[in-house]
Protein backbone atom coordinates (compact mmCIF):
# COMPACT_ATOMS: atom_id res chain seq x y z
CA UNK A 1 0.00 0.00 0.00
CA UNK A 2 1.09 3.60 -0.51
CA UNK A 3 1.63 5.51 2.70
CA UNK A 4 0.94 9.22 3.24
CA UNK A 5 3.79 11.56 2.37
CA UNK A 6 3.27 13.31 5.72
CA UNK A 7 5.32 10.53 7.34
CA UNK A 8 8.96 11.59 7.17
CA UNK A 9 12.00 9.35 7.42
CA UNK A 10 15.62 10.38 7.95
CA UNK A 11 18.15 7.92 6.57
CA UNK A 12 21.53 8.40 8.22
CA UNK A 13 24.26 7.05 5.98
CA UNK A 14 24.42 7.02 2.18
CA UNK A 15 26.07 3.69 1.55
CA UNK A 16 24.44 0.82 -0.33
CA UNK A 17 21.97 0.10 2.48
CA UNK A 18 20.93 3.72 2.90
CA UNK A 19 20.54 4.53 -0.79
CA UNK A 20 18.64 1.32 -1.52
CA UNK A 21 16.32 2.05 1.41
CA UNK A 22 15.76 5.61 0.19
CA UNK A 23 14.70 4.38 -3.26
CA UNK A 24 12.31 1.85 -1.76
CA UNK A 25 10.75 4.25 0.77
CA UNK A 26 10.20 6.96 -1.84
CA UNK A 27 8.27 4.45 -3.92
CA UNK A 28 6.08 3.64 -0.92
CA UNK A 29 5.23 7.31 -0.47
CA UNK A 30 7.38 8.33 2.48
CA UNK A 31 9.02 11.75 2.59
CA UNK A 32 12.67 10.70 2.69
CA UNK A 33 15.79 12.68 3.52
CA UNK A 34 19.29 11.14 3.35
CA UNK A 35 22.14 12.46 5.51
CA UNK A 36 25.78 11.61 4.83
CA UNK A 37 28.71 12.60 7.05
CA UNK A 38 31.22 12.78 4.18
CA UNK A 39 31.66 15.88 2.02
CA UNK A 40 30.63 13.97 -1.08
CA UNK A 41 28.82 10.72 -1.78
CA UNK A 42 30.86 8.20 -3.70
CA UNK A 43 31.45 4.48 -3.70
CA UNK A 44 34.45 3.72 -1.50
CA UNK A 45 36.16 0.43 -2.17
CA UNK A 46 36.86 -1.72 -5.18
CA UNK A 47 34.85 -4.70 -6.36
CA UNK A 48 32.21 -6.68 -4.54
CA UNK A 49 30.17 -9.80 -5.07
CA UNK A 50 26.41 -9.81 -5.42
CA UNK A 51 25.35 -13.37 -4.68
CA UNK A 52 22.09 -14.76 -5.97
CA UNK A 53 20.22 -13.81 -2.79
CA UNK A 54 21.17 -10.14 -3.31
CA UNK A 55 20.00 -10.24 -6.92
CA UNK A 56 16.72 -11.78 -5.75
CA UNK A 57 16.37 -8.96 -3.21
CA UNK A 58 16.93 -6.41 -5.97
CA UNK A 59 14.24 -8.22 -7.95
CA UNK A 60 11.75 -7.68 -5.10
CA UNK A 61 12.75 -4.01 -5.21
CA UNK A 62 12.32 -3.88 -9.00
CA UNK A 63 15.97 -2.94 -9.47
CA UNK A 64 17.43 -6.26 -10.62
CA UNK A 65 17.60 -5.60 -14.37
CA UNK A 66 19.43 -2.30 -13.97
CA UNK A 67 21.81 -3.74 -11.39
CA UNK A 68 22.60 -6.79 -13.53
CA UNK A 69 23.34 -4.48 -16.48
CA UNK A 70 26.41 -3.10 -14.64
CA UNK A 71 27.53 -6.47 -13.25
CA UNK A 72 29.73 -9.28 -14.50
CA UNK A 73 28.27 -12.78 -14.41
CA UNK A 74 30.31 -15.20 -12.31
CA UNK A 75 30.10 -18.77 -13.55
CA UNK A 76 32.08 -20.41 -10.74
CA UNK A 77 33.84 -19.82 -7.43
CA UNK A 78 36.94 -21.81 -6.51
CA UNK A 79 39.39 -21.97 -3.64
CA UNK A 80 42.92 -23.02 -4.59
CA UNK A 81 46.27 -23.51 -2.90
CA UNK A 82 49.30 -21.30 -3.53
CA UNK A 83 50.26 -23.34 -6.60
CA UNK A 84 46.81 -22.91 -8.14
CA UNK A 85 45.55 -26.43 -7.43
CA UNK A 86 41.83 -26.46 -6.57
CA UNK A 87 40.93 -27.20 -2.95
CA UNK A 88 37.17 -26.81 -3.24
CA UNK A 89 34.56 -25.45 -5.67
CA UNK A 90 31.23 -23.89 -4.73
CA UNK A 91 28.07 -25.70 -5.76
CA UNK A 92 26.81 -22.98 -8.12
CA UNK A 93 23.99 -25.21 -9.37
CA UNK A 94 22.49 -25.27 -5.86
CA UNK A 95 22.74 -21.48 -5.75
CA UNK A 96 20.83 -21.11 -9.00
CA UNK A 97 18.19 -23.65 -7.95
CA UNK A 98 17.56 -21.83 -4.66
CA UNK A 99 16.93 -18.38 -6.12
CA UNK A 100 16.57 -18.97 -9.86
CA UNK A 101 19.32 -16.46 -10.51
CA UNK A 102 23.10 -16.33 -10.75
CA UNK A 103 26.01 -14.74 -8.91
CA UNK A 104 27.47 -11.48 -10.11
CA UNK A 105 30.30 -9.07 -9.34
CA UNK A 106 30.23 -5.29 -9.59
CA UNK A 107 32.52 -2.36 -8.95
CA UNK A 108 31.24 -0.73 -5.78
CA UNK A 109 31.46 2.73 -7.35
CA UNK A 110 29.30 1.60 -10.30
CA UNK A 111 26.57 0.30 -7.99
CA UNK A 112 26.74 3.42 -5.85
CA UNK A 113 26.39 5.61 -8.93
CA UNK A 114 23.35 3.67 -10.14
CA UNK A 115 21.57 3.88 -6.79
CA UNK A 116 22.42 7.55 -6.37
CA UNK A 117 20.98 8.36 -9.80
CA UNK A 118 17.55 7.24 -8.59
CA UNK A 119 17.36 9.74 -5.73
CA UNK A 120 16.64 13.43 -6.25
CA UNK A 121 19.71 15.52 -5.33
CA UNK A 122 17.62 17.79 -3.10
CA UNK A 123 16.79 14.75 -0.95
CA UNK A 124 20.43 14.27 0.07
CA UNK A 125 22.52 16.37 2.43
CA UNK A 126 26.27 15.87 2.86
CA UNK A 127 28.64 17.03 5.61
CA UNK A 128 25.98 16.03 8.15
CA UNK A 129 27.61 14.01 10.93
CA UNK A 130 25.08 12.81 13.49
CA UNK A 131 26.18 13.17 17.12
CA UNK A 132 22.94 12.53 18.99
CA UNK A 133 19.39 11.28 18.60
CA UNK A 134 16.40 11.68 20.91
CA UNK A 135 13.08 9.85 20.64
CA UNK A 136 10.33 12.29 21.59
CA UNK A 137 6.61 11.49 21.95
CA UNK A 138 5.78 11.19 18.26
CA UNK A 139 9.00 12.37 16.63
CA UNK A 140 12.72 11.70 16.54
CA UNK A 141 15.09 14.63 16.93
CA UNK A 142 18.53 14.24 15.43
CA UNK A 143 21.44 16.52 16.20
CA UNK A 144 24.37 17.08 13.86
CA UNK A 145 27.93 18.13 14.54
CA UNK A 146 27.28 21.52 12.92
CA UNK A 147 24.64 22.24 15.59
CA UNK A 148 21.69 21.66 13.28
CA UNK A 149 18.61 20.00 14.86
CA UNK A 150 16.02 18.20 12.73
CA UNK A 151 12.80 16.31 13.50
CA UNK A 152 11.39 13.29 11.65
CA UNK A 153 8.70 10.72 12.24
CA UNK A 154 11.19 7.87 11.89
CA UNK A 155 14.94 7.33 11.53
CA UNK A 156 16.84 4.57 9.75
CA UNK A 157 20.44 4.08 10.82
CA UNK A 158 22.50 2.89 7.88
CA UNK A 159 25.71 4.53 9.04
CA UNK A 160 27.96 1.50 8.76
CA UNK A 161 30.14 -0.56 11.05
CA UNK A 162 31.09 2.52 13.10
CA UNK A 163 27.41 3.47 13.46
CA UNK A 164 26.89 6.34 15.88
CA UNK A 165 23.20 5.44 16.08
CA UNK A 166 23.92 1.83 17.09
CA UNK A 167 26.32 3.02 19.77
CA UNK A 168 23.65 5.28 21.25
CA UNK A 169 21.60 2.15 21.97
CA UNK A 170 24.56 -0.23 22.45
CA UNK A 171 27.44 1.90 23.83
CA UNK A 172 29.77 -1.12 24.01
CA UNK A 173 29.10 -2.25 20.42
CA UNK A 174 32.33 -1.30 18.68
CA UNK A 175 34.05 -2.85 15.65
CA UNK A 176 36.09 -5.91 16.62
CA UNK A 177 39.29 -6.79 14.76
CA UNK A 178 39.25 -10.18 13.03
CA UNK A 179 43.03 -10.72 13.11
CA UNK A 180 44.03 -9.81 9.57
CA UNK A 181 44.61 -6.78 7.37
CA UNK A 182 43.23 -6.42 3.86
CA UNK A 183 44.38 -4.67 0.68
CA UNK A 184 42.17 -4.16 -2.38
CA UNK A 185 42.56 -2.94 -5.91
CA UNK A 186 41.21 -3.06 -9.45
CA UNK A 187 43.35 -3.61 -12.53
CA UNK A 188 42.35 -2.92 -16.10
CA UNK A 189 43.07 -4.99 -19.21
CA UNK A 190 44.71 -7.98 -17.52
CA UNK A 191 46.17 -10.63 -19.77
CA UNK A 192 43.88 -13.37 -18.53
CA UNK A 193 40.15 -13.21 -19.26
CA UNK A 194 38.43 -14.77 -16.25
CA UNK A 195 34.81 -15.84 -15.78
CA UNK A 196 35.13 -17.18 -12.26
CA UNK A 197 36.12 -15.95 -8.84
CA UNK A 198 39.22 -17.55 -7.31
CA UNK A 199 40.48 -17.32 -3.74
CA UNK A 200 43.96 -18.63 -3.03
CA UNK A 201 45.00 -19.88 0.41
CA UNK A 202 48.68 -20.12 1.30
CA UNK A 203 51.22 -19.61 4.07
CA UNK A 204 51.75 -15.97 3.11
CA UNK A 205 48.07 -15.08 3.27
CA UNK A 206 44.95 -15.14 1.14
CA UNK A 207 44.55 -13.63 -2.30
CA UNK A 208 41.22 -13.26 -4.08
CA UNK A 209 40.48 -12.47 -7.72
CA UNK A 210 37.08 -11.54 -9.13
CA UNK A 211 36.41 -10.42 -12.72
CA UNK A 212 34.35 -7.26 -13.27
CA UNK A 213 32.86 -5.71 -16.40
CA UNK A 214 35.00 -3.96 -19.03
CA UNK A 215 37.78 -6.52 -18.67
CA UNK A 216 38.69 -5.36 -15.16
CA UNK A 217 39.74 -7.57 -12.27
CA UNK A 218 39.06 -6.83 -8.62
CA UNK A 219 41.59 -8.32 -6.24
CA UNK A 220 42.08 -8.47 -2.49
CA UNK A 221 44.83 -9.76 -0.21
CA UNK A 222 44.48 -10.68 3.46
CA UNK A 223 47.49 -11.16 5.76
CA UNK A 224 47.37 -12.05 9.44
CA UNK A 225 48.60 -9.26 11.70
CA UNK A 226 48.78 -8.41 15.40
CA UNK A 227 48.78 -4.72 14.33
CA UNK A 228 52.29 -4.25 15.79
CA UNK A 229 54.25 -6.26 13.21
CA UNK A 230 54.43 -3.69 10.42
CA UNK A 231 52.01 -5.58 8.18
CA UNK A 232 49.38 -2.78 8.09
CA UNK A 233 52.04 -0.50 6.55
CA UNK A 234 52.63 -2.84 3.61
CA UNK A 235 52.50 -1.19 0.20
CA UNK A 236 52.70 -2.70 -3.27
CA UNK A 237 56.42 -3.46 -2.93
CA UNK A 238 55.86 -5.57 0.18
CA UNK A 239 52.75 -7.26 -1.27
CA UNK A 240 54.63 -8.24 -4.43
CA UNK A 241 57.34 -9.80 -2.28
CA UNK A 242 54.77 -11.51 -0.03
CA UNK A 243 52.95 -13.22 -2.90
CA UNK A 244 55.81 -13.68 -5.40
CA UNK A 245 55.69 -17.50 -5.17
CA UNK A 246 51.91 -17.81 -5.58
CA UNK A 247 50.53 -19.05 -8.90
CA UNK A 248 51.29 -16.83 -11.87
CA UNK A 249 48.21 -14.64 -12.18
CA UNK A 250 48.68 -13.22 -8.66
CA UNK A 251 52.14 -11.64 -9.20
CA UNK A 252 50.91 -10.41 -12.59
CA UNK A 253 47.90 -8.66 -11.07
CA UNK A 254 50.02 -7.02 -8.37
CA UNK A 255 52.46 -5.79 -11.02
CA UNK A 256 49.54 -4.22 -12.91
CA UNK A 257 48.25 -2.39 -9.84
CA UNK A 258 48.99 1.31 -9.47
CA UNK A 259 49.89 2.77 -6.07
CA UNK A 260 47.02 5.28 -6.27
CA UNK A 261 44.50 2.44 -6.63
CA UNK A 262 45.57 0.55 -3.50
CA UNK A 263 43.11 0.52 -0.60
CA UNK A 264 43.90 -1.05 2.77
CA UNK A 265 42.04 -1.51 6.03
CA UNK A 266 41.68 -3.90 8.98
CA UNK A 267 38.97 -6.55 8.67
CA UNK A 268 36.36 -6.01 11.37
CA UNK A 269 32.83 -7.00 12.28
CA UNK A 270 30.57 -6.42 15.28
CA UNK A 271 29.43 -8.85 17.93
CA UNK A 272 25.77 -9.73 17.14
CA UNK A 273 23.31 -7.46 18.93
CA UNK A 274 19.87 -8.56 20.11
CA UNK A 275 17.76 -5.73 18.67
CA UNK A 276 17.61 -3.70 15.47
CA UNK A 277 14.40 -1.78 16.26
CA UNK A 278 14.05 0.92 18.92
CA UNK A 279 10.57 2.49 18.75
CA UNK A 280 10.91 5.02 15.91
CA UNK A 281 14.48 4.05 15.02
CA UNK A 282 15.62 1.09 12.90
CA UNK A 283 19.13 -0.17 12.14
CA UNK A 284 19.92 -1.81 8.80
CA UNK A 285 23.01 -3.00 6.93
CA UNK A 286 26.41 -2.84 8.60
CA UNK A 287 25.03 -0.56 11.30
CA UNK A 288 22.95 -3.53 12.47
CA UNK A 289 25.04 -6.56 11.55
CA UNK A 290 28.48 -5.77 10.14
CA UNK A 291 30.22 -8.98 9.14
CA UNK A 292 33.64 -10.00 7.87
CA UNK A 293 33.71 -10.47 4.08
CA UNK A 294 34.53 -14.18 4.12
CA UNK A 295 31.10 -15.32 2.92
CA UNK A 296 30.67 -12.42 0.51
CA UNK A 297 27.45 -11.43 2.24
CA UNK A 298 27.93 -7.96 3.76
CA UNK A 299 26.22 -5.94 1.05
CA UNK A 300 23.90 -8.85 0.26
CA UNK A 301 22.49 -8.78 3.80
CA UNK A 302 21.93 -5.02 3.54
CA UNK A 303 19.96 -5.43 0.31
CA UNK A 304 17.95 -8.27 1.84
CA UNK A 305 17.16 -5.94 4.76
CA UNK A 306 15.57 -3.42 2.42
CA UNK A 307 13.54 -6.05 0.57
CA UNK A 308 12.18 -7.47 3.85
CA UNK A 309 11.40 -3.98 5.17
CA UNK A 310 9.51 -3.19 1.98
CA UNK A 311 7.49 -6.38 2.37
CA UNK A 312 6.53 -5.42 5.92
CA UNK A 313 5.73 -1.76 5.20
CA UNK A 314 3.35 -2.76 2.42
CA UNK A 315 1.24 -4.61 5.00
CA UNK A 316 1.80 -2.84 8.32
CA UNK A 317 2.39 0.46 10.05
CA UNK A 318 5.93 1.43 11.06
CA UNK A 319 5.94 -0.18 14.50
CA UNK A 320 4.55 -3.53 13.41
CA UNK A 321 6.68 -3.53 10.26
CA UNK A 322 9.87 -2.96 12.26
CA UNK A 323 8.96 -5.54 14.91
CA UNK A 324 8.39 -8.14 12.20
CA UNK A 325 11.53 -7.02 10.36
CA UNK A 326 13.59 -7.65 13.48
CA UNK A 327 12.09 -11.12 13.98
CA UNK A 328 12.80 -12.03 10.37
CA UNK A 329 16.35 -10.71 10.24
CA UNK A 330 18.03 -11.48 13.57
CA UNK A 331 18.65 -15.21 13.18
CA UNK A 332 19.86 -15.01 9.58
CA UNK A 333 22.21 -12.07 10.07
CA UNK A 334 23.60 -13.51 13.31
CA UNK A 335 24.36 -16.74 11.44
CA UNK A 336 26.27 -14.83 8.77
CA UNK A 337 28.37 -12.89 11.31
CA UNK A 338 29.33 -16.02 13.25
CA UNK A 339 29.93 -18.29 10.26
CA UNK A 340 31.91 -15.67 8.35
CA UNK A 341 34.20 -15.01 11.30
CA UNK A 342 34.91 -18.74 11.70
CA UNK A 343 35.49 -19.10 7.95
CA UNK A 344 38.04 -16.30 8.08
CA UNK A 345 40.05 -17.98 10.83
CA UNK A 346 39.98 -21.23 8.87
CA UNK A 347 41.11 -19.53 5.66
CA UNK A 348 43.83 -17.39 7.28
CA UNK A 349 45.86 -20.30 8.66
CA UNK A 350 49.52 -19.63 7.83
CA UNK A 351 51.22 -22.62 9.50
CA UNK A 352 52.29 -24.98 6.71
CA UNK A 353 51.43 -28.20 8.55
CA UNK A 354 47.95 -26.92 9.40
CA UNK A 355 47.53 -25.68 5.83
CA UNK A 356 48.38 -29.10 4.38
CA UNK A 357 46.02 -30.83 6.83
CA UNK A 358 43.19 -28.39 6.14
CA UNK A 359 43.56 -28.66 2.37
CA UNK A 360 43.65 -32.46 2.48
CA UNK A 361 40.51 -32.61 4.61
CA UNK A 362 38.62 -30.16 2.41
CA UNK A 363 39.55 -31.98 -0.77
CA UNK A 364 38.26 -35.24 0.68
CA UNK A 365 35.15 -34.03 2.48
CA UNK A 366 31.82 -35.22 1.05
CA UNK A 367 29.83 -32.43 -0.59
CA UNK A 368 27.17 -32.67 2.11
CA UNK A 369 29.72 -31.34 4.60
CA UNK A 370 31.83 -29.01 2.45
CA UNK A 371 28.76 -27.21 1.10
CA UNK A 372 26.95 -26.99 4.46
CA UNK A 373 27.49 -23.23 5.06
CA UNK A 374 26.21 -22.51 1.55
CA UNK A 375 23.22 -24.76 2.14
CA UNK A 376 22.39 -23.03 5.43
CA UNK A 377 22.53 -19.67 3.67
CA UNK A 378 20.59 -20.48 0.53
CA UNK A 379 18.34 -23.44 1.29
CA UNK A 380 15.54 -21.18 2.50
CA UNK A 381 14.37 -18.04 0.73
CA UNK A 382 15.14 -15.05 2.97
CA UNK A 383 11.64 -13.68 2.31
CA UNK A 384 9.97 -16.72 3.86
CA UNK A 385 9.15 -16.75 7.55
Amino acid sequence: MNLPKSESIAIVGAGIAGLTAAIMLEKLGFDVRVFESAEEIRGIGAGMGLASNAIKAFEYLNLDEEVISICNHLKDFEISDAKGKIIISADTKRIKQSYNTDNFAVHRADLHKLLLSKIRPDKIETNKKLIDLRILNEKVEIEFEDGNLREFDFVIGSDGVNSQIRQLFYPKSKPRYAGYWCWRGVVENPKENLHKSIETWGNKGRFGITPLTENRIYWYACIGSNLKDGVPEFGLKELRKQFKNYHQIIPEILNLTAKKDLISNPIVDIKPISRYHFDRVLLIGDAAHATTPNMGQGACMAIEDVAVLQDELRKNDWQMACENFEKRRLKRTHYIIKTSRIAGKFAQVENQFLISTRNYLLRNLPDTLSQRPLKQLLEKDFMEY
